[in-house]
């Protein structure tokens, strides 16, 4: 089996802890990402955790020549993990042309290429977004696909429409879907872990950023939803959780295991945790309070959404370990390190 891989928007917050995982199972890595919201002082925390140093290519997936003169250079790649994408929710709603054109040229390059040179594998970053809000919860991958409360998340869904078209075209590509859900948290050596440029778009940084004082305080969006306390309810997992199930994807794939050319799978821990609850996990891990306050509700939010990892846990053999606490302690960690280095 050729364990060259290609990941795409490899220094971001999920494609850094995957590069992690993917070389402590002894694949070669090869990064390709724009730096549009990534630092490349990431292959330094990489390689320091893996003692590897990924090849990495400055360039953007939405340039097909750029792609081109990747494979070429780095001949022989058996599969890829597309993360490269435009991602927050909210700034969806106010630039949806920016989402839908970065979003649907990346992947249509991608598999474009795939077969003229050689690789088959292929592991699409999908999200629990494609199913809009559910009838119910914990949601299961056989869950209805519903309209999508921001662009962001119909972007997911056309992307999940493209790679299923293109397979059943007869292409030699195999695919595998995973539909996280709200990833969190940060590596347990405090090398890599989420920091976006300017302001973070995701909760937790923007939570442990006001911790620490560098935000005044955190918005909680909405106190008045159907939910016990109010706010949002999420799935959130942590982070390497996260990255193993692109490996054990990668796997999968790799190793002709898979039970079709199209695979989907939830990638989620099956525990439900309001925005509220969060903070006080962070506060009670931590020993550190979070000023915070409470505002109207934003465009594009989901109410609550949990995942059913069911499938996940018994046909891709893997599974959620992380407690809250531990990952909460993690992006403490990583934000008090990100203060030492003088970086925030």
């Amino acid at each position: 089996m050729n364990k060259k891989i290609l990941v795409t928007g490899g220094l971001g917050f999920i494609g850094s802890h995957t590069t992690v995982e993917l070389q402590n199972a002894g694949y070669e890595v090869v990064i390709i990402d724009n730096l549009s919201n990534s630092n490349r002082d990431v292959l330094d925390g990489i390689e320091r955790i893996t003692g590897m140093r990924p090849a990495f290519v400055e360039g953007d997936c939405t340039n097909i020549n750029t792609l081109h003169q990747l494979f070429k250079e780095h001949q022989g790649i058996s599969g890829i993990i597309n993360f490269a994408a435009s991602k927050a929710v909210n700034e969806s709603v106010q630039k949806p042309i920016l989402y839908y054109r970065n979003n649907l040229n990346i992947l249509l390059n991608l598999l474009d290429l795939m077969p003229t040179y050689g690789v088959t594998g292929f592991v699409f970053s999908s999200s629990c977004t494609v199913y809009g809000e559910p009838d119910k919860n914990p949601i299961t991958e056989d869950a209805p696909i519903k309209k999508a409360t921001s662009p962001y998340g119909a972007t997911k869904q056309i992307c999940e429409d493209i790679i299923a078209d293109v397979i059943k075209s007869g292409s030699p590509i195999k695919a595998i879907l995973l539909r996280y859900f709200n990833p969190i948290g940060a590596h347990p050596s405090a090398e890599i872990g989420e920091l976006p440029n300017g302001v973070p778009q995701n909760l937790v940084p923007y939570l442990t950023q006001a911790a620490i004082g560098v935000r005044k305080e955190l918005s909680v969006f909405g106190d008045d939803y159907n939910t016990p306390d109010g706010s949002c309810i999420r799935d959130f997992i942590n982070v390497v959780d996260l990255a193993k199930a692109h490996v054990a994807a990668l796997d999968r794939m790799l190793e002709n295991r898979s039970e079709s050319p199209l695979e989907v799978f939830n990638i989620g821990t099956g525990c439900g945790l309001s925005v509220l609850q969060l903070i006080d996990a962070f506060e009670r891990a931590n020993g550190v309070k979070v000023p915070h306050k409470i505002v109207g509700r934003r465009a594009g939010d989901i109410e609550q959404i949990w995942a059913d990892p069911t499938r996940a846990n018994e046909v891709l053999g893997w599974r959620a370990e992380a407690s809250v606490d531990d990952t909460m302690r993690s992006a403490w960690n990583w934000q008090k390190r990100l203060r030492e280095r003088g970086l925030m």
